[in-house]
Formats: C-alpha cells, structure tokens, sequence
C-alpha cells in the first residue's frame, strides 16, 4: 500500500446520515493509509463522490459534478476519481457512468466499500481501472476506521438494509434486506465513543424498529434501547428512523423511561391519505397514524414528532393532499422533511401511468410548506422564556460569535457563549423563536 503523508483526498457526501457514516468511514481508512483531508476539491489527490438515488435530484448533481472533473482530469492526470454509494448500485448504473465519464477510476457500492483501500492500492500500482459492484449483501464488517465530523456527538449504525418495499422508494435494492449488528459490537463501539469524550449517539437504520428480528435471540430495540442508556459517561441516545407500522409500546416506555433517551422520534407519515398510503405499501391507515402520534404526546412529556411527507405521489387527487394538509394541522409536526415525488427506475410506482403534472406537484408542495412552516414557528414560541438544556455543538455556522446546540427534543438553539462549553449540557433562556431555530442566553 503506498504511503505518503502530503496526498490529500476530497470526499463529497449525498443522501442521509447512512451515507454520512459510509464517508466517515472511507476518510478513516484514507487517514490510516497516511492520507489528509482537505476541503478544497483542487488540491485533493483522490477525489471521491458518495452517492444517493433516492430522488434524481441528486443523481443529476453527481453527474454535473463528474462533468467538471473532465478538466481536472486533464490537467492532473494521476488524480484518482471514485464514485460509490446507492446511486452505483442501481442497474447498469456504473456501465452508464464509465460510458459518459470514462476518466472515472473506480466504481463501487455500498456492500464492498470496505475494499476500498484495495481498490485504490490497484489502481496505484497497475494502472486498472476499476468496477465491483456486490449486488448482494455480505456480513457486516467491524472493525473500520472511522474520522467523525463531531467531536460531541456521532452516528451508530445498529442496521443495515429494509425489508419493506415501498412503492417509491430505491433502498431494499441498493441497501439490501436487513441486518443487524450484534449488541456487544453496538455497545463496544458507544463505549469507545464515551471514552473519547462524545456525549451523544444517534442510532442508525432504515427502519430501527426491526432490530433483531435476524438475530436468533429475543434482543428487541426497545431492549437495546435500555441496555445502551446504561452505558455510564454518555449524556445522550437519539435515534432514527421509526417506521410506524413498527413502533411498538415498549419502545414508547423505553424513550419515556431512561433517562438518557431524548424525546424525540423522527415519525415518516409520507401522506396522509390512507388511499395513497396502501398505494405507497405503507400498511397503516391515515387513523393508525393519527392514533401513534397521539399516543406518543400523551406518554412522553415534552416529546417533539418529526416527519417525512412526499407530494405528488402517481394518482395523487386534491383530496389525498387535503387529508396530508389536515394530518400535518393535527399531528402538528416540530419539523418536517418535505419532498416532491420523484420518479426512480425500477420500482412499482415509476410504473404507475396516473404520474402527476410537475405543475401540480409544486403548487401543492409550495402550499404544504407554508402550513408546516406556520406549525413549526408556532410550537417554536412556545419556548419563548423558556429555560432549556442544550448539548453545546460547536460555533454557530451563520453567527462566528455565538454557539450552536441541541435541546433534548431535537430544537437548533444559538445563543452567546464561551467556547470552553463546547462539549457540555448548559442550560439556556430563548429570548426568541423562529421557523427553524431557537436563539436564547447562557443561564446560570
């Protein structure tokens, strides 16, 4: 493997925090291979694109950026290009990628990024250029280098892989059927985290609630829930995502119970028309979800419900966007992730010949966004005077002068500091509130 300690690489990271971790991971073994990071893509020896399918917005960013490469290219030619992730592991994907970009140097997908190191160790020394995509899942691999963004708070994926074939949705294809981690690797990776002076841990999988199910024994989530709240030092446990046809009472309990657990749970609806939702194969009714999100206001105290909507799903009729409208009014959501439905080949829906109109697709995200925008700043002033505990992050990104954190429901709170509670609980006056944010006072 050659070493040298003045090469530098660039990693670019679409999609959700999966991806996030997988790009933790490659820079990790780029850095024990003695390799630095930089953050200006002209000065990288190795370039790497992780990427997402979920929507084709983001596929047409990756082929955009691979286009500006071509010069780069050209004008360093022992540049090394990767591009790897979701969006390499759709049919005929790569073979599309080496047609329009063949100064692309390696190719690979989400089960075999570990082999990276090998892959670029080839291209190295033989001049190859490579393609391996797995299309089948292999074991989990332990043991990974990992460089992480935060040095307060980090991902733990617990799960890889779903099981349930939403009708518009890519990832049981890309991210295979489910698996998940053994509980003692779980655990010896959230105490090595504590050791090194992280306080908080959020637990990954597509659907979190399925955990254990593959692993022979009778470890649930909401067990490993419990047993990771009583890892002594971690401050604490967040976790997403839930797929509500599987969130259970006992994992309620649990998030009511522990103490370390915060009370937040991140709750994708999708629609809210129960018609739309048994074309989307999400198997509950419009009413199952209503019937959830009261149930988690009523036992967790403080809770704050956040969610996932798609709009423009084929077949989608004012009406169904009126019931996803009086769902949001209801629920009351603290934040949602809102989409516009995008077509992906290869799944049922991309089938489906009642596509709507682009037009109608935006008129109607434009009005859902304004209602849960409304919602948003509306709870948000509720804590106006309030005094709340934030997990200090690090500076604010748009205000150099003041820090950024976290309250234990998920709320982005600014406010002035001293640098030296980086790391800490502190607790915090909000002197204001706005849609997406929270600004307040130190408080002692």
């Amino acid at each position: 493997m050659l070493q040298n300690t003045e090469l530098k690489y660039y990693i670019e990271t679409w999609g959700c925090q999966m991806n996030e971790e997988d790009s933790e991971k490659l820079s990790g073994m780029l850095k024990r291979i003695g390799y630095s990071n930089t953050e200006v893509k002209e000065e990288a020896d190795i370039i790497i694109f992780n990427t997402c399918c979920v929507r084709e917005n983001a596929e047409n960013k990756v082929f955009g950026n691979l286009g500006l490469l071509k010069a780069m290219k050209e004008k360093k030619p022992n540049l090394i290009i990767a591009i790897c992730g979701c969006m390499m592991q759709q049919k005929d994907m790569a073979d599309k990628v080496l047609k329009t970009f063949p100064y692309v140097d390696i190719i690979f997908g989400t089960h075999n990024s570990y082999k990276f190191p090998e892959y670029l160790d080839m291209v190295q020394k033989e001049g190859v250029q490579i393609k391996e995509i797995i299309n089948k899942e292999e074991g989990i691999v332990e043991g990974l280098p990992i460089d992480r963004k935060s040095d307060v708070k980090a991902f733990v994926t617990i799960m890889y892989g779903c099981n349930n074939f939403c009708t518009y949705c890519i990832v049981p294809y890309v991210r295979g059927r489910e698996r998940s981690r053994k509980v003692d690797d779980i655990l010896k990776e959230v105490k090595e985290l504590v050791s090194l002076g992280y306080k908080e841990v959020t637990l990954l999988g597509q659907n979190v609630n399925s955990f254990g199910k593959d692993l022979g024994d009778d470890m649930t989530f909401a067990k490993l829930l419990r047993v990771v709240n009583e890892v002594e030092g971690l401050e604490r446990i967040r976790f997403m995502t839930s797929h509500p046809k599987d969130l259970t009472d006992d994992v309620i309990q649990a998030v009511k119970e522990c103490d370390k657990l915060c009370e937040q749970i991140h709750l994708p609806v999708q629609s809210g028309s129960s018609r739309v939702l048994k074309e989307m194969n999400r198997s509950y009714t419009k009413e199952q979800y209503l019937e959830l999100a009261r149930k988690i206001r009523k036992e967790i105290p403080g809770v704050s419900i956040s969610t996932d909507i798609i709009i423009g799903f084929p077949g989608e009729t004012e009406e169904d966007f009126l019931d996803t409208l009086d769902l949001v009014k209801e629920v009351e959501y603290d934040s949602a992730f809102t989409f516009i439905y995008s077509r992906r080949n290869n799944t049922p829906a991309d089938r489906m010949e009642n596509q709507i109109s682009e037009e109608i697709k935006h008129e109607r995200f434009n009005r859902l966004v304004k209602q849960v925008n409304e919602i948003v700043e509306k709870r948000n002033k509720e804590y106006n005077g309030e005094v709340v505990e934030v997990l200090v992050e690090g500076k604010s990104k748009n205000q150099e002068d003041r820090l950024m954190g976290r309250t234990r429901n998920g709320r982005l709170v600014n406010f002035e500091g001293s640098q030296e509670n980086i790391g800490k609980l502190v607790n915090v006056k909000i002197t204001k509130a706005g849609s997406f944010s929270l600004t307040g006072e130190e408080y002692k």
